[in-house]
This record gives structure tokens, sequence and C-alpha cells, in this order.
């Protein structure tokens, strides 16, 4: 019996020890590796959350009851301006409530009140899911309390729709959820969104809508607002009511299905007119000092919009970079009758930068500005203006030297031209053709045809290429008529001509310095800037241009003992407005003044909005430069007066007079040479230098005497500029050559081209020009650069 059972046991326990040395089952397998997976990933999950959630920013009732307008500051931390021009109407939590707040809860997070988390797990799967979809974070699945902490401590931009910035909204929420009572949530929410019109808050949107309280608006009305804040511009019911109402019959029907209104009530708000009750929209007259500020403010808008936020509901502080005193004097300059003006339709746009780094300090939007409009017209950034003859520096003889390395005493013709393959012929502004000239003297008295045989050689894509680095931006189908007129704005042509202010470094120019998130970050926006040029090219550009002024069409900008540079520019009608307006024939349809010294920058355009408004006429001719003096003079009153120093890679002689090949002559004008591509024999000779005793490049008299320097009427302001004496200069000349700046640092890789190579872009401005049909070519109708304000 005992050897029986004995066997019987051991049997069993054989075959227990043989099933369990058999391989699991495979999707045994799987499921327990499944399960592991899944609670790795829930650890690690919950590891992530916690490491981002412990830098989630403090967040107290001051902070929910706060507006969500953003402030705008400047670099001294002055506080200038909310963007919430409404004062907020701060509605308390109350009966005449419950409807908008059912609206709200309908539309927004129908499980809001059985919600005690603040986060909606079965939303934010969902919201999940459809971003996989999507293959984007598109869908939300915030909660309103997840909304709140959003309006009120972070970016609602969707650049920042980060798992941190994620993970840091959950913990708010949820804090806020467990410290504050639902009601008390949704009376913040109310008072929190954009409504659109810098209206902060539904309370306030009622009274500016509808002149009413939440507790008098009818069903229809009090669905409009609460669908708002979704998209507050898109639903704005005075511009886009299909949208609005699209927007209020969501709510409307959200409110149906969450058994909070009546069928018979849903059917009566939909055939309402979303118009029903709207107060007229009266545009808000705004304070003088809003008006001034209102082009700056406009464009530091968009800056911050570009970078993906929204100023008006993500409660930011923005730092810009405008000096107040400036931007009003432009303002002052333009209307106070300081400046004189054709007529009262002239108008003017201005930029002020800074060189050393991108700072718009200022800009001038136009003359009497409506106090009833905001945001309006800036005609400071307007690119649809062509700039005349201010471009040949920046298009023409810029990239002559940089390329070409040609020296300010390269021989050019000015003789009758004809663009390729047209009957279009080219003319100066005193229709006239000066001959054999150099590059310097072509340059101070803007002759035209000078500046397209520059630009035919170095060709239009390498000049475009130039160009672009500074902003500037030629269209590729341009023909050689750009040589004398391209689209562009005050600001981009001050950018462009701070780079030659810097000696060949480009800032971009910006109107926001730093933005501040309600959660802490702070972003800076000042960059280092890029060299867009040699010092060279800066340096030559910059020692012509000088010569603008003293010798040149831009007399009218002088400032007596400044150190400046500047161009002018204007444009002439084409044939079809002429046929329009014959009597503005010999007129400038636009005039230009772009000066800088090592401090400012400053782009100036004037002309008429409109063709049937005038012509400049007149002592009009002179508003933009007399601006720029009068500008520039308030500018530099307490600026130190200093001139920009010779780089080791120019070489400075004096050359004979129309001398081809050029030679040196004790008794020639100052030329400037790139060191490395000067004809042998010519040397430094800068020792001697004096810039006061430096006489025009006359070697074509005909043209210069037809210049007269205006002796201005206007009064020197006290300390407008700091004269250095001829003692400091030479001494200053001596010194130069001791500065090690790299040599020649112009060692482009088209150095050794041959001076008349043509790019190949360049035969295609036959085919443009044919197009145009017109000796400018352009639909600004530049062709004819210099106008009349030489005469």
């Amino acid at each position: 019996m005992t050897n029986k059972n004995f066997n019987s046991n051991n049997g069993r326990e054989s075959r227990k020890n043989y099933r369990q040395n058999l391989p699991k089952p495979l999707w045994r397998r799987i499921l327990k590796w499944a399960f592991l997976g899944i609670f790795l990933l829930l650890i690690a999950g919950v590891g992530l959350f916690a490491f981002y959630a412990k830098d989630a920013p403090n967040i107290s009732r001051a902070d929910l009851e706060s507006g969500g307008s953003s402030g705008i500051y400047n670099t001294n931390g002055k506080f200038i301006m909310s963007l919430g021009t409404e004062k907020r109407l701060y509605v308390k939590d109350s009966k005449d409530l419950q409807l908008l707040k059912d609206a709200i809860v309908s539309v927004e997070d129908k499980r809001f009140y059985r919600d005690n988390l603040g986060i909606d797990p079965i939303r934010i799967v969902g919201s999940m899911l459809t971003n996989a979809r999507s293959k984007s974070i598109s869908a939300g699945g915030s909660t309103i309390t997840q909304q709140l902490v959003k309006l009120t401590k972070f970016s609602t931009s969707a650049s920042q729709r980060t798992l941190r910035r994620k993970a840091q909204e959950a913990w708010l929420a949820m804090r806020v959820q467990r410290e504050y009572s639902h009601d008390e949530i949704l009376e913040f929410y109310i008072n929190k969104v954009y409504m659109n019109y810098g209206n902060t808050g539904i309370g306030t949107a009622a009274n500016f809508y509808y002149g009413k309280k939440i507790g008098d608006l009818d069903l229809a009305q009090t669905a409009m607002l609460a669908g708002m804040p979704n998209r507050p511009t898109v639903y704005n019911p005075y511009t886009y009511p299909q949208y609005a109402k699209y927007r209020r019959d969501i709510v409307l029907k959200a409110m149906l299905n969450n058994k909070k209104i009546t069928q018979e009530q849903y059917d009566q708000a939909v055939k309402e007119s979303v118009k029903k009750g709207l107060k007229p929209h009266n545009k808000r007259k705004q304070s003088n000092l809003r008006k001034i500020n209102d082009p700056y403010v406009k464009e530091a808008i968009a800056e911050v919009r570009a970078k993906g936020f929204d100023p008006f509901r993500d409660n930011l502080k923005i730092t810009i970079n405008m000096d107040q005193k400036a931007q009003k004097k432009l303002y002052e300059l333009a209307n106070n009758g300081a400046i004189p003006f054709t007529n009262d339709k002239m108008q003017i746009g201005a930029s002020v930068v800074d060189p050393s780094n991108g700072h718009v300090i200022a800009i001038l939007g136009g003359r009497h500005l409506p106090s009833s409009v905001q945001l309006g017209l800036d005609r400071a950034v307007q690119t649809s203006r062509s700039t005349g003859s201010s471009i040949k520096p920046v298009l023409d003889y810029g990239p002559a030297i940089e390329y070409l390395n040609w020296s300010t005493a390269k021989m050019l013709d000015d003789s009758k031209y004809v663009y390729p393959g047209t009957n279009i012929q080219l003319y100066d502004w005193d229709n006239k053709y000066d001959g054999v000239m150099t590059m310097r003297h072509a340059l101070e008295q803007s002759r035209n045809v000078p500046a397209v045989k520059t630009l035919r050689d170095v060709g239009i894509k390498r000049a475009a290429k130039f160009a672009g680095k500074m902003d500037i931006n030629i269209p590729k189908d341009s023909g050689l008529s750009v040589a004398i007129g391209a689209n562009a704005s005050s600001l981009q042509m001050a950018g462009a001509f701070s780079a030659f202010s810097t000696m060949g470094v480009y800032h971009k120019p910006q109107f926001v310095s730093k933005i501040e998130t309600p959660d802490g970050l702070t972003r800076n926006y000042d960059s280092e800037g890029i060299r867009v040029m040699s010092k060279a090219t800066a340096y030559m550009i910059t020692d012509m241009l000088k010569g603008v002024i003293k010798n040149g069409s831009g007399k009218n900008a002088q400032i007596k003992g400044l150190h400046q540079a500047g161009k002018t520019g204007s444009v002439k009608y084409s044939e079809e407005e002429l046929a329009r307006y014959p009597n503005y024939r010999s007129t400038p349809k636009d005039s230009w003044f772009v000066g800088y010294t090592q401090s400012y920058s400053i782009g100036v355009w004037t002309g008429y909005d409109n063709l049937k408004d005038g012509t400049i006429s007149g002592i009009g001719q002179q508003s933009a430069q007399l601006f720029y003096k009068n500008m520039m003079s308030y500018l530099m009153r307490n600026k130190e007066n200093v001139d920009w120093q010779k780089p080791d890679s120019v070489i400075r002689a004096r050359i004979a007079r129309n001398s081809n090949p050029p030679e040196v002559s004790s008794t020639g004008d100052w030329q400037l040479f790139v060191r490395g591509h000067s004809p042998i024999g010519i040397v430094d000779d800068s020792s001697d230098y004096d810039e006061d005793d430096e006489k025009a490049d006359n070697n074509n008299s005909s043209s210069t005497t037809n210049t007269q320097e205006n002796n201005s009427t206007l009064n020197e302001q006290n300390g407008t500029a700091r004269q250095s004496n001829k003692n400091q200069r030479k001494s200053k000349s001596k010194k130069e050559n001791q500065q090690s700046t790299n040599g020649n640092e112009n060692n482009s890789e088209d150095s050794g081209q041959n001076n008349n190579q043509n790019d190949s872009n360049s035969g295609n401005s036959t085919e443009n020009e044919q197009k145009r049909n017109k000796p400018g070519g352009d639909n600004s109708n530049s062709s004819n650069g210099e106008g009349s304000h030489h005469h």
C-alpha cells in the first residue's frame, strides 16, 4: 500500500513539474510585458509631470482677478500704456450672471460643475486622439479652469504649447480648483477674457456692445458674448456679423443640448438678428499722446504677434525701444509748422534707428493723424513707394566697391543711354549729360546714367543679394531701371543706411526689446548684428555721402560742424499720370532724404496719398531735407559728434582730376581706394588730409552750378553739434594707420573679376524694360531718379 501511494504521489509531482517547465503561452508573455511597459510609462509620466510642475509659477487671487491686457514699457522700465483701452467693469458673481454662466459652461466645458480635479481626463484623451490624427497640437482638452490659468500665467501662442507648459498649466489648474469654488473660478474667467476693441471681461463688453449690464441682456445677446472669447476679432458683430451669428448659434445649440434652455427658447433666439441692440460703433477719440504713439504701437503689436504672442490676451510685459521725447518731436515737426510743406494734404513718413543695435527710436506715420483712428495707416513702413535715387548707395555703388573693388576715382560716363532692347532713353534730372566723371561726383550730384551703368556692370543678381542682406528686397524680374528707384519704406532705408554708419554691420530694425510672460520667463530680442559688407565699402560710401550734403544734392540738410552723410531721392510721374495731371510736370511725385551720423539713421519720405491731392512744389521740394535737418539737430544736441575713422583696408590719396587711370597729384581731389586694388604708385597719403579743406569734385562744372545752397531761415539749435577743430582731426588721421583692422578685408570671390563684367541677369533687364515701356521701368515710375529739388 505504501508503495502504491508513494508511486502515485511521485507521479503527480512529476506531472506538476512537467507542466511548470512547459513554455508559457505567447499571449501571456505579451500581456505581462504590456502591463510592465504601461506601469513604467506611468511612473515616467508621473516623474516628468512632477519635474515640470515643480517650476510652475505662483498664482494668487490678485493674479486671477487681474485684467488680461498687456502693458507696454520703455527701456527704462517706465509704463507707457496698456493695450486694454477700456476701463474694465469687474462683475461679481450673482444671479444676474446665471444665464451667462450656463452659456459658457455649455459651450466650453459642460462637465465643469462635476469636475473637482481642475483637469478633464476624458477631454484630454479626446484631444490627444484628435491631435494624433492631425499630426499637430490643434485640439485642446482644456477645462475652464485650465483656460483661466492660461490667460493668467501663460501665453496663448501656439509655439508655447509644450509638454512643460501643459504640465505646469494642469498643476496650477488643480491648485486653483482645490482653493476656489466653481462659481469663483467662473467669476475670474468672465472678467479675464479678451473681447476685442481693448475690452477685457464680458461685463466690459456688455457695456461696450449693448450699453447694458450682463443681467439685462436677452438670451441671443448673452450667447453671442459667451462665444466671442474663442476668437474675438473674427466673431466681431460689427465687422463680421455672419461669423458672429455662426458662433452665437453654436452656443445656443450647446445650451439646448445641455438642457439649459428649451427648444422654444432656442428657436426664438436663433431667429434674432445678431445686430439687435448693438450700439452704434463710434470710434473713440484717443489722447494726444496715444495719437502720437499710435504708429509705433501698431508696429510693436505686429512684431509681438510675429513672435507668436497675442498682446491683447497674453498679459505680457512688453518693453519697446521707443524714445518718447524723440517720438513726440517727430510728430511736432510734422504738425506744428516748423517744417514747410506744399499744402495740408502733403504727407510724410519718417523713421529713426539707432545704428549700433537696430532699435527703432521713433517713427512718424503721417501728418494730421486722426484722433478717432487707432492702429491706422503708418506711412513710415509703407513699401509701395519708390525710393528714387536714395537707393543708389545700397544697390549700385555699394556693390561696385564690395564686388568690383572700384575706387571713388573710378571714371564713369554720363552720356546718352538707351535701355538695352528698347528705344527708351534715360535722362538725368536736368535732361543733360555731363560726360566722363568720377564715381564720387556721380553720386554727389545724383547722375542717373552712371548709376544704371554701374548696376549693369555689377549685375542685378549680385546687387540684389547685397541689398537683400539689409532687408531691401529687389524683385527677381527687375530691370536696370531699379538702379534709380526701388520700392522700400523709410524704415527699411534707415536700416540699410545704418549699416554704412556702423562700418558694415547691420542690425535689423526692431521695435520690441523684450517680452516678459506671466510665468516669469523673459525673452530678449537684441541681436549682435551681422556683417553685410566690408569696412572698406561702408567707409567709402560714407565718405562719398558726406559730399552729397556738403557739395551735392543734399545741401539743404547741412548741419554746421556735424559729421553726417546722406542721400536725396525723388521720383517723377509716369506719362499716364501726367496725361491726367499735366500741371504736375517738372515736379516730383515723391521726395526722400536718408541720412545718418554714428548715433542715428533717419529715413524721410514726403509725397501724397492720392494723385488728386496735389504735387510737391515750391518749398515742399525741400521738406524731406529740412525735416531731417531739424530732427537730426534735435537728436544730436547732447550726443558726441564723432567722425568715422578710415580703416586700414582703405587708401586715401590726392588724384589728378579726370585722370584715367588715376594719377597722384598734390593739387588733385581726395579719393579712396580699396587696399590691394589701387594702381601702382598710389599709396596712403592721409597724413595731411583735412576734411574742411576738401573741395568738391568739380570735374564737370556745368552740373554743379545748377545746385544752389539754401540759406535756411530755420534757427540753429543750441548745441547742435560739437565741431572738432582741425588739429584734432589731423591727430586722428595720423593715428589711423596705427589701427589694425585686418588689412584688406574685401577679398570677395568676385574681386578678381573684370570691372566691366556683366552679371548673367543683366540681360534680363531688356525684357523687363520692354514690359514697362517707360524709362523708369518700375511701377513706381522712378525712372528719372533725382527730380526737381535740384532746381
